[in-house]
């Protein structure tokens, strides 16, 4: 039985002349040989060049602000670009890699304070730019699948693609989403296909708790074959991350869990493709390629691309000859006083940051401790007493103790939830949104002191070393947390890793060892969904630590997930308290040895 084909809408604004999506599931089934009745006869006149513009891990950066708090053109730069490429002789294609959403304050605007959905910035504003498709990345499920699949149904006028995502209870396969499609491009058959991280999907998830990502490489495995016998060219949509796991890049600044990423993925369409392929990239917010092609970034006959991440380049490759295939690469950088779309700007953006402009510029709290910066705090997130961590996870127990009736005994992160400090005086909500942008759902853990002692053994393995040279203001994934105040010990570095020790242990003024009752712990999804590439799922302890340590798994605790949120939660403890004029730095965290300054921008 062959797999067929569905026409399917694609954006007017955009470079497809049509589109046709596979019916199939590769992640579940082999997928046969492809009917291509549907498509019209290939043209003997079909172009032998193509330019592809590609972007990944915008997260919702679609302009920036200035130091003044003036709005700055970002992504209608990269729109202008593409725009002046398609008045050309060459069709020009515009895709995103994924990624799209989180970690930019246009995340405010898309739900209610009630978390009803209003709109989707990103894909809103694509639609009108004449982006031609778009990958699921990890971050697409943050708010949940129900919230993406009313995202896609309303706000994207583009194909979106992930052939290893299957079994949710919202978004529809061959509706919300395709595995992959054929596109005719000036009569080039290019073949498109998305796939997605398995390693930072948050699958299953609350409010879906059938949804899984499957092996990317299988899915591909199984899918390239009969798609490019078919076509001309084959794009492969990678939000797996350059590299493999043990490849340091991009936003880590050592290896991180990857699971099968763009190497395997590059290996496998060399094997299996009877087609040229290339692999557009994502997630590891990894800049490749920036002036010119690097060899480097070729497995056999496929070339790697990626961009880095929120707007700063936008990437492009030509293809040529016949069938066309890759020939050169580069990147552009992207600045807020180069030329832009003003129409885009005007229409479609700017709008959309006057809706949260009052909100940016609004005291949430005047902050008197000096200490909270940015500067004490991405040396101290990954192995000190952390004074933010600290007024955060005790914000945390106070909210949920008031919303509940019930107090927590401990709420954790870790240290990447960190991504800035509150500077000292009036701070914004532009300043607290930047310190903490996710949108994590508190989970609450049922632990016993057993659980609660091996989970800070595991934490003593990750503390940051005094001997090790890491940048901390960038994201090292070894997962390491913090607590509320209620949990006072000490961490003995030991002569490394595997000598590491939590000692002195105390829950409520109590030996931990004398407790016998279960210990609720109030976290973020991320962590009690595993912690993804920070390695609280069991795996080996990463980010540096070397192998053969085991990390607790966070997945096989009691959990209860609340249904708010723990950025919320801090903002509405902040505003109640008005004033921080008391040091959260109360000692209930203490290591042995003294931790160096480190930032990448100073070393």
């Amino acid at each position: 039985m062959t797999t067929s084909l569905r026409r399917i809408a694609h954006n007017a604004k955009g470079s497809f002349d049509a589109a046709w999506a596979l019916c199939c599931a590769p992640s579940r089934a082999p997928v046969e040989a492809i009917d291509t009745a549907p498509l019209p006869p290939r043209s003997a006149e079909r172009p032998h060049a193509l330019r592809l513009f590609h972007f990944n891990d915008l997260h919702n950066h679609l302009a920036g602000y200035d130091a003044d708090g003036a709005v700055q053109p970002r992504f209608s730069v990269m729109a202008r670009i593409v725009h002046e490429a398609r008045s050309g002789s060459v069709p020009a294609v515009f895709v995103s890699v994924g990624d799209d959403h989180t970690g930019g304050i246009l995340d405010e605007i898309a739900c209610d304070r009630d978390g009803a959905f209003l709109l989707d910035p990103a894909y809103r504003v694509y639609s009108a730019a004449g982006v031609d498709v778009a990958a699921i990345g990890n971050h697409e499920f943050d708010r949940g699948t129900a919230y993406l699949a009313r995202a896609i149904r309303q706000d994207a006028a583009f194909p979106i693609l992930s052939a290893n995502i299957h079994s949710s209870e919202h978004l529809v396969p061959g509706s919300d989403y395709h595995p992959a499609l054929i596109a005719l491009i000036g009569g080039l058959r290019v073949g498109f296909i998305g796939l997605t991280t398995r390693i930072e999907t948050r699958a299953p998830q609350n409010g879906d708790r059938t949804v899984r990502v499957g092996n990317p490489v299988t899915a591909l495995e199984r899918l390239l074959p009969p798609l490019s016998a078919v076509c001309d060219t084959v794009v492969i949509l990678s939000h797996c991350g350059y590299g493999d796991s043990g490849t340091a890049s991009g936003k880590a600044a050592v290896a991180r869990d990857l699971g099968e990423a763009d190497f395997a993925l590059a290996a496998c369409a060399d094997a299996h493709s009877t087609a040229p392929v290339i692999v557009l990239g994502a997630h590891t917010h990894t800049r490749l390629n920036e002036h010119g092609f690097d060899p480097a970034n070729r497995i056999g006959s496929v070339a790697i691309m990626q961009a880095e991440a929120n707007g700063r380049f936008l990437g492009e490759v030509t293809l040529e000859g016949a069938p066309p295939a890759f020939a050169q690469a580069r990147l552009h950088p992207i600045d807020a006083g180069d030329p832009h779309d003003q129409g885009l700007f005007d229409a479609h953006i700017r709008p959309l940051f006057d809706k949260v402009d009052a909100a940016l510029s609004e005291t949430i709290v005047d902050n008197r401790i000096a200490g909270l910066d940015w500067t004490v705090t991405q040396r101290t997130r990954y192995g000190d007493e952390c004074g933010v961590a600290n007024l955060f996870t005790d914000a945390v127990v106070a909210r949920v103790a008031a919303l509940s009736g019930s107090a927590p005994d401990l709420a954790m992160i870790t240290g990447g939830s960190l991504l800035s400090g509150l500077p000292a005086g009036p701070v914004s909500y532009r300043h607290f949104f930047e310190v903490m942008p996710y949108p994590d759902e508190i989970y609450v853990l049922e632990v016993t002191p057993g659980d609660l002692a091996a989970i800070l053994a595991s934490n003593a393995c990750r503390v940051l070393r005094p001997d090790e040279d890491l940048a901390t203001d960038r994201f090292v994934g070894r997962g390491f947390l913090h607590f509320s105040g209620a949990l006072r010990y000490r961490i003995d570095p030991g002569a490394g890793p595997g000598t590491a020790r939590a000692h002195e242990v105390r829950l409520a003024g109590q030996p931990l060892d004398a407790r016998r009752a279960p210990i609720r712990i109030a976290t973020v999804s991320y962590l009690a969904l595993g912690g993804f590439g920070e390695r609280w799922a069991g795996q080996e302890v990463g980010g540096g630590v070397p192998a053969g340590l085991a990390g607790f798994d966070m997945r096989a605790l009691p959990q209860e997930p609340t249904g708010v949120f723990f950025r919320k939660e801090v903002e509405a403890h902040l505003r109640a308290l008005g004033r921080i004029d008391t040091d959260p730095h109360d000692g209930r965290l203490r290591v042995a040895g003294q931790l160096p300054n480190r930032s990448s921008s100073s070393a």
